[in-house]
């Protein structure tokens, strides 16, 4: 046992080293090591994806992608004296979580309807109620501030997703969603 554990932690070890000796090659404009260090870290991605996504095989690739592309926008940011999987699978998650965020906001969309008798209790009412207050507090806001707060806070978007969406900077995003909160806060002290 421990020598199968000595084994693994040896092939773990070497394979961080071969990525982080590509990468940083591919760093110092090294034109052949960079596919050679893509191709080696997508088929590490794949599998970390795919045991984090086992019920949703069909996302990882995707999510690879999403990755491989933030590795690639991002590499300027990595320490080359850090362990580069440690940077990469803290992107990779970054991503992951994004994923289950957009889903399960999509998910409580399309939830099908069951038959259960106390669909229209009360505590279905109070939050149609409080979702139908949400909405008219939000309609009196600036697109500037209610479409940050919008997709961000209510669909679970990321700032650069709503900047990309709303054609608007990711400061004016950030911006928009604390001055957005903050008129909203207003209002309904206003209107209490």
């Amino acid at each position: 046992m421990l020598m199968q554990r000595r084994d693994h932690q040896e092939r773990l070890s070497a394979g961080e080293e071969r990525l982080r000796g590509l990468f940083v090659l591919a760093l110092a404009g090294d034109a052949d090591a960079y596919p050679s260090f893509l191709k080696e870290l997508s088929s590490h991605l794949r599998a970390y994806l795919r045991k984090r996504l086992g019920g949703l095989p069909d996302e990882v690739e995707d999510l690879v992608q999403e990755t491989l592309l933030a590795v690639h926008n991002q590499r300027h940011t990595y320490d080359v004296q850090q362990p580069l999987t440690a940077w990469v699978y803290a992107i990779a998650k970054f991503k992951l979580v994004d994923l289950l965020r957009r889903r399960a906001g999509r998910e409580m969309l399309t939830d099908p309807l069951g038959d259960d008798r106390d669909l229209f209790s009360s505590a279905d009412s109070d939050a149609a109620e409080a979702r139908r207050d949400l909405a008219k507090l939000l309609d009196r806001l600036p697109d500037r501030q209610r479409l940050p707060i919008v997709h961000v806070k209510l669909e679970g978007r990321s700032v650069a997703e709503t900047a990309a969406l709303t054609g608007m900077s990711e400061s004016a995003i950030k911006v928009g969603i604390h001055r957005g909160l903050k008129a909203l806060a207003a209002k309904i002290r206003d209107d209490a």
